[in-house]
Parts: C-alpha cells; sequence; structure tokens
C-alpha cells in the first residue's frame, strides 16, 4: 500500500448524494453514462492512484531528472505510473466526443483528476498534454483539430503551456519573445525568445511535445492585447504524421526545486541556433483569449491538487493518531500509574483533526460545486450563469484551497510529532510539494484582485448576487440542530458583503484620488479568504442536511460518515466564519498608511 489514501466516500456523497450527477446521465451530452457505469469508473480510478501512480511518488521525489546535453531521462518507477494511465485508456476519459474521447461529464473527470495528482502530482503533470490538446480542438482551426488535437491524443504527445518569461512573470503582458512571419496565409512564424519555469517541458517519455506558446507579431498591441498563440513542436511534423527534425526550441535549463521535483520545470529558448517554427492557432491573432482555454483549467487543477494533498494528509495523521499510543487522558491529571492512550483522545490533537478533516471536506465540495456549474453550463448552454458562476469560483478554489492547504498540513505534520518531520512518512514531501500551488497559475494576490476586479467589479456583482440568494435560502431556514450554525452563515455572508461595499467604495473614490485604490488592494486576499469561507460554510451545511436526512436509514458505517459530515459542518461554522467579521472590520478600518511608509523604512 502506498502513501494515497483516498476518500472515495466523499467523493461518492459530493457527486451523487449532494450534486445529484445521477440526473445528468443518460441524456445529451452524457448519454453514454449511466450511474453503474460512474461507479465502476471511480473505483477504478482509486485504484490507479493508489496503486500505479503512488507506487511512484517517492522514487520521483529522490532521483530528480537533470538536464544533460539538452535532454532529460524520467526515474523508471514515474514511467511505470504513466504507461498505466496511458495503457487504461484513461487519456480519454473526458477528452469531447467529437475528438474520439468519451466526453465524462466535468464531476466524474474531476473525481479521477483529484485522486491522481492527490496520488502523485508529479506523474499528473506529465499527461496534461491531453489539455492542450482538447484547447487545439477547441479555439484552432477544424485542420488544426485534425492534425495537431487528434494526432496529439492518438500518440499520446506530451503539452505544455508556455507563458512565462524571465523578466514578465504574472505581468504576461510584458513578454517581449517575437513571432516574426514566414508564411502569414498560413500561420506559419519563426519564433525568438526565452521561457522560463515551463512544467514538464522535457521528458524522454513522450515522442514529441506541443508547446503553445505566446507571442508577439512584430507590430501587435503592448500588453496582452498584443499577444498571439502559436502551436511550437519538439519535432516538425510532416503531413502524414511522421516526425522531422528537431525545431529551434532548446531546453537550456531544469529547475532544481523545493518539491514537485521530478516535474521538469524548464527554460525554453527559441529560435536561437536554428529557427523555431510556431504555426498560429486558429489563424487569428487572440492568444490571451485563447490561452484562458488552458489557463482556467489549469488553475481548478492546482484547487484539486491543494485539496487532494491536504485530504490524503489528514488522512495519514488520522490513521497515525489512532494507533499511536502516548501519555494518560488528561481527564486523570498528573496521575503517573494512568493507562495511555491513542493520541486521538487527546483534545488538541482533536482541534488539529478537525479543522484538517472540515477543510478538506469544505475544498472537496467547492470543487465538485465549480465542477457542478461546468456540467450545467454543457446541458444548459443558452443560461450564461453556470458560466459566470464557475469563472467566480475558480480563484477562490484555486487561491483559498492552496493557500490552506500548505498551512494545514502543517498541522498535519504536527499530529505526527517529530517522527513528521522525517522521510518515514509523507507529510515533509507533501509540504514540499503543495507550496508551489499558492505560486503558479497566477499567485494568490493575482486571483483575488480577478475576484474582486474582474468577477465583482465588471460583473456588477450579479454572479455573486444570484450565489448570494441561494446562500440566503439556507440561513432562512432548515434542520433545528443547525440553527446556530445558519446563523453563524448569515452573519459571515453580511460581513463579506459589506466588506465588498468598502472596498467598492475606496476604488470609486480613486477615479478622483489615485491612492484611494490602495485602500481596495490591501484588503483583496482577505476577501478572496471571506467569500472561500462563506461559499465553503454554506456547502458544508447543505452537506449537513443531506447527512441528517440520511442517517435515520444509515446503516453503521454510513451513519458514522454522515456523523462526520455534520460535525465538520459545526466546526467550520464556529470556528471559521466569525473571521468574516474580523476581515470587514479591518477594511472599514484601513487609512493606508502602511504605503506610506519608505520603503528604506521595511
Amino acid at each position: 500500500m502506498g502513501h494515497y489514501q483516498s476518500n472515495l466516500r466523499d467523493i461518492v456523497f459530493n457527486l451523487f448524494e449532494v450534486n445529484d450527477v445521477a440526473s445528468l446521465l443518460d441524456q445529451p451530452p452524457y448519454e453514454d453514462f449511466d450511474t453503474a457505469t460512474v461507479h465502476h469508473l471511480l473505483v477504478e480510478l482509486e485504484r490507479l492512484a493508489t496503486e500505479d501512480m503512488a507506487a511512484s511518488f517517492v522514487e520521483a521525489d529522490r532521483h530528480a531528472p537533470h538536464l544533460v546535453d539538452g535532454s532529460v531521462t524520467l526515474p523508471a518507477g514515474l514511467k511505470r505510473s504513466l504507461d498505466a494511465y496511458y495503457d487504461g485508456g484513461w487519456d480519454m476519459l473526458a477528452v469531447p466526443r467529437e475528438l474520439g474521447g468519451l466526453g465524462a461529464p466535468s464531476q466524474v473527470r474531476w473525481a479521477g483528476q483529484e485522486m491522481l495528482i492527490g496520488a502523485n502530482p508529479t506523474a499528473f503533470f506529465y499527461i496534461i498534454g491531453g489539455l492542450m490538446a482538447v484547447a487545439i480542438g477547441a479555439v484552432g482551426t477544424p485542420e488544426q483539430a485534425d492534425s495537431w488535437a487528434r494526432r496529439m491524443l492518438e500518440r499520446r504527445w506530451g503539452g505544455t503551456m508556455v507563458l512565462t518569461e524571465p523578466d514578465a512573470g504574472s505581468d504576461v503582458g510584458a513578454g517581449t519573445t517575437r513571432a516574426i512571419a514566414v508564411d502569414e496565409p498560413n500561420g506559419v512564424y519563426h519564433l525568438e525568445g526565452v521561457k522560463r519555469f515551463i512544467t514538464s517541458g522535457a521528458s524522454d517519455y513522450h515522442e514529441n511535445i506541443v508547446h503553445l506558446v505566446l507571442a508577439r507579431r512584430d507590430g501587435g498591441a503592448p500588453g496582452t492585447k498584443g499577444l498571439s498563440m502559436f502551436i511550437v513542436p519538439n519535432f516538425l511534423v510532416g503531413e502524414d504524421g511522421s516526425l522531422g527534425e528537431r525545431n529551434g526550441i532548446a531546453v537550456t535549463a531544469v529547475e532544481d526545486k523545493m518539491g514537485i521535483r521530478s516535474s521538469t520545470t524548464c527554460e525554453l529558448t527559441l529560435g536561437a541556433e536554428r529557427p523555431c517554427v510556431g504555426y498560429l492557432v486558429g489563424g487569428v491573432h487572440d492568444g490571451i483569449r485563447q490561452m484562458f482555454h488552458v489557463i482556467e483549467d489549469a488553475r481548478m487543477l492546482i484547487g484539486a491538487k491543494s485539496m487532494s494533498t491536504l485530504s490524503t494528509g489528514y488522512l495519514n495523521a488520522l490513521e497515525y493518531a489512532k494507533v499511536r499510543v502516548q501519555s494518560a487522558d488528561l481527564t486523570r491529571g498528573g496521575d503517573s500509574t494512568a493507562p495511555r492512550v491513542e493520541i486521538i483522545r487527546h483534545p488538541d490533537i482533536r482541534r488539529l483533526l478537525m479543522t484538517q478533516k472540515a477543510h478538506a471536506e469544505g475544498m472537496r465540495a467547492l470543487l465538485y460545486h465549480t465542477a457542478w456549474a461546468l456540467d450545467q453550463a454543457r446541458v444548459d448552454p443558452d443560461d450564461d450563469h453556470w458560466e459566470r458562476l464557475s469563472d467566480l469560483l475558480l480563484p477562490m478554489l484555486k487561491g483559498y484551497s492552496s493557500e490552506k492547504a500548505y498551512e494545514l498540513l502543517g498541522q498535519a505534520l504536527q499530529v505526527f510529532g517529530g517522527s513528521g518531520y522525517t522521510r518515514d512518512y509523507p507529510m515533509e514531501q507533501y509540504i514540499r510539494d503543495v507550496k508551489i500551488d499558492s505560486l503558479y497559475e497566477g499567485t494568490t494576490a493575482v486571483q483575488a484582485l480577478d475576484l474582486f476586479f474582474r468577477k465583482i467589479v465588471r460583473d456588477q456583482g450579479r454572479t455573486l448576487a444570484r450565489l448570494g440568494e441561494d446562500i440566503l435560502e439556507m440561513v432562512k431556514g432548515g434542520f433545528d440542530e443547525l440553527e446556530e450554525e445558519r446563523a453563524l452563515l448569515g452573519r459571515a455572508l453580511e460581513d463579506a458583503q459589506a466588506q465588498i461595499g468598502v472596498m467598492v467604495g475606496h476604488a470609486a473614490a480613486s477615479t478622483d484620488e489615485p491612492e484611494q485604490i490602495y485602500r481596495t488592494g490591501l484588503h483583496t486576499n482577505a476577501l478572496l479568504e471571506s467569500l472561500s469561507e462563506v461559499v465553503i460554510g454554506w456547502l458544508l451545511l447543505r452537506h449537513a442536511e443531506v447527512a441528517l436526512t440520511a442517517l435515520p436509514a444509515a446503516d453503521p458505517a454510513d451513519a458514522d460518515f454522515y456523523r462526520g459530515k455534520v460535525a465538520s459542518a459545526r466546526y467550520f461554522a464556529r470556528t471559521v466564519l466569525p473571521k468574516a467579521g474580523l476581515r470587514r472590520r479591518a477594511a472599514e478600518a484601513e487609512d493606508g498608511a502602511v504605503m506610506a511608509v519608505p520603503d528604506a523604512a521595511f
């Protein structure tokens, strides 16, 4: 048995008992799926995660690949994990049927990805070529869908998203990589520049890697609006699909990282020694919009990774707490003759475990509610609310989950005591592997700015208001056992809404006094936390109501599970939701003084 502990019971609870995924099955676009099929898929995905993917988790960390003569060699165990994934056909699970895939519901796709990336994030990053292929299928020309997207899927090619440059990180629009027209009518360009921090930019596993590169054509507008997206393969491809000569894109460095160490994070140099041929995606210069098909999916993936890592960390800590015997029960005072008890009997360990449990389950609920919205958008494409709802939830899922997972995995390690700091247990690797999540695909600050300025202000609060109405329905009534928790949710919602009002006021005032915007910017991260916790608190209370409904007829094992769902909701409401009031008061009191402190005084 490997390190990874899944929570399939909670996944099934989210999909079937809360989100009623069964109601979507047996009808377009999911007519090829029924309840029995989905359950079977989930069981097999759990087996793949806990056995094949988890098997190379440690090896991949201890034997990180290095750049030798322009190439890297992946650890043998990591390749076996990838073989198991591809040989089982799992790469086609969520691929649209028009590209030859199975077209699974979003919730089923994310259930699988939760388990696989939690079991081995390093391995998972090598299989995202399918995401690049789907993006080409969505925004490329019909010819590109056939010649690139289908070929990438059929031949299991790797793929990357190439945005970042050494002097243009989160400020993507500052990129200087050039695209020089060679055959403009056919969309052929030569690219020149240096890109950095490119995930899975090199490996000896895939016969070809297709990079989706942002570059600026000569005469292109400044900023993100002037960026175009290009298909750039490692090896040029003939019309018959045969691989030709090496393209002019070279790996010039592989980062030596804190975590996810066998995920080759590369510096790519384009057009230095030979022309780097790129093909304009879709035949249009619309790169940043096209790339967001990949970026948004990647951000959701990082939210899933964070949550899944916290979940397995919690379950490992829980298992340890049930068998580690140390000290007497607190009720026995200083009685040295009292029997020693399992540490799960100690109040502080219970506090640590319940904090992890409530957050892991709440973040999972947020993941599947976002996936549920994506499913609604596919079933009901005429109502744009579903797409706007998933857009609103995305920065919460990515930003909040990545921050809390890193924080709470420290608590999971704490349960192990000194043993957790050793490599006898996976905790230290979990912490190293998860830290990247708050940094890439947009730092937490970027997510918070996106949430406030794009998803709330630009939207004029429409989507948030409709979500708030759903939350208010919960506040208004339900099980008597949850009356106190509903009141806490109502107050937290009110506090978050008031904080938004304060921040919008400062933003409006900045029209005449530009420095007023600092008073908004100092609290965008705090707002992301409050809104995330309000949504999670609401989702956990929904779960609790489903559990309370099911409890009277539940068998003993399920009864404990349902009691745990109620406990998570209560604990989160009582210990987490009141923090929204503190953040509201801090925003109301903000005077922006920290921005006036001289740089030299820091």
